[in-house]
């Protein structure tokens, strides 16, 4: 329980920049381009720590790591969106850090404490994240029209601390797993010696960056529509999110009847769908009723993701997963900066939006010359 809800608390900071980007880019008179570059951060400082649990957790294992990870995090949000601009990129690329350690941590603890229904485990705890990232803009809005908007990164801050702290005490389940050094084939793998192990690098780096363009430029862009329709443009987030909170919930109902592969080819469909009704959009009602639709699309898609990598990597997983969430990282870090980056370099944010339209379809286009393995449910 503690887990969870440390994943609840990830899924309200991670997504955090959504709302708050337009705040920072008035206060901080930043183009697009600039803005991006805060996402950039935050990614790099994921990319980091996804690295950093691959070599930390198959030494000291889950309770060790996640301690570390949550108290990480909780450092780096404490200062967010105090002083300058640099100093909101430091702070930002420092609860990165704490997030990519905590995200693919959790991630495999779920997959390992669940070996035979892996994909429906992971979407249930992706849900958690996911009810997180819905709640985060619902709240920083009421905060925001109060004037409080600046003490909910501390809060947050505060929180994560305690889970921390009560991972420490309370009893903790390792799960079982073989020891990689009893294997030899496992030291020797690595990502780009196994047949499906550069698919699924390049899978993670599409969705994690498209998931988070979408999701933390969608504000930008329903303020742009929204004509003086007060702050209901800073919840635009939530209909993404919520969306896809909604499909990561009806997801272990779903994969007892449809495979894996067609269920995330299926739902790449629907995002991509969204995404091209995002680019049409020209009214704050219809951002948030495309922006649903891509969310509830790609509800499904990173849990089954996750849930492939132990049927890749086999007896290397503890060792090569961190590396796979890292490159998922990097596509945090580059498809939402390329947003910003296409906006201003083009003179429209919908410009922008065109590169996580491409990560969806490339996605589908990758699966369907390169079947993942079986993975069980």
């Amino acid at each position: 329980m503690v887990i969870y809800s440390g994943v609840f608390l990830t899924g309200m900071l991670t997504t955090l920049l959504g709302p708050l980007l337009p705040v920072l880019s008035a206060r901080w008179s930043l183009a697009d381009a600039q803005a991006g570059y805060l996402f950039t951060a935050q990614f790099a400082g994921s990319m980091a720590g996804a690295v950093l649990s691959g070599l930390l957790l198959p030494r000291r294992g889950f309770r060790f790591s996640l301690v570390l990870g949550f108290a990480l995090t909780a450092a780096g949000a404490l200062p967010l969106g105090m002083g300058s601009w640099a100093v909101g990129l430091l702070t930002v690329f420092g609860y990165g850090i704490g997030l990519g350690f905590t995200i693919a941590c959790t991630n495999m603890w779920v997959s390992d404490s669940n070996p035979e229904r892996r994909s429906s485990a992971l979407s249930l705890l992706n849900f958690t994240w996911g009810a997180g990232a819905v709640v985060c803009p619902f709240l920083f809005a009421v905060l925001h029209r109060e004037g409080l908007g600046g003490t909910m990164a501390p809060a947050l801050a505060a929180a994560f601390v305690l889970v921390a702290l009560l991972l420490t005490v309370l009893p903790f389940e390792e799960p079982k797993k073989a020891l990689e050094a009893a294997d030899s084939s496992a030291v020797q793998a690595s990502v780009w010696s196994v047949r499906f192990g550069p698919v699924l690098g390049a899978l993670f780096f599409l969705y994690v960056g498209t998931e988070n363009a979408l999701g933390g430029w969608v504000a930008s862009l329903a303020k742009r529509n929204s004509a003086g329709e007060g702050t209901l443009w800073m919840m635009a987030p939530s209909f993404f999110w919520g969306a896809l909170l909604v499909g990561r919930g009806l997801a272990p109902a779903v994969l007892r009847y449809v495979t894996e592969a067609r269920i995330v080819i299926g739902g790449l469909a629907l995002a991509s769908l969204g995404g091209v009704g995002l680019l049409a959009a020209s009214s704050l009602g219809a951002v948030l009723a495309w922006a649903a639709l891509a969310g509830f699309g790609l509800s499904a898609v990173y849990p089954i993701q996750v849930a492939w990598i132990a049927p890749t990597f086999g007896a290397a997983t503890a060792r090569l997963a961190g590396r796979i969430f890292a490159m998922g990282a990097l596509g945090g870090a580059t498809l939402p900066w390329a947003v910003g980056y296409l906006s201003t370099s083009f003179g429209g944010l919908k410009a922008g939006l065109v590169a996580p339209l491409a990560g969806s379809v490339i996605m589908i286009a990758l699966l369907f010359f390169s079947p993942p393995p079986s993975a069980k449910r």
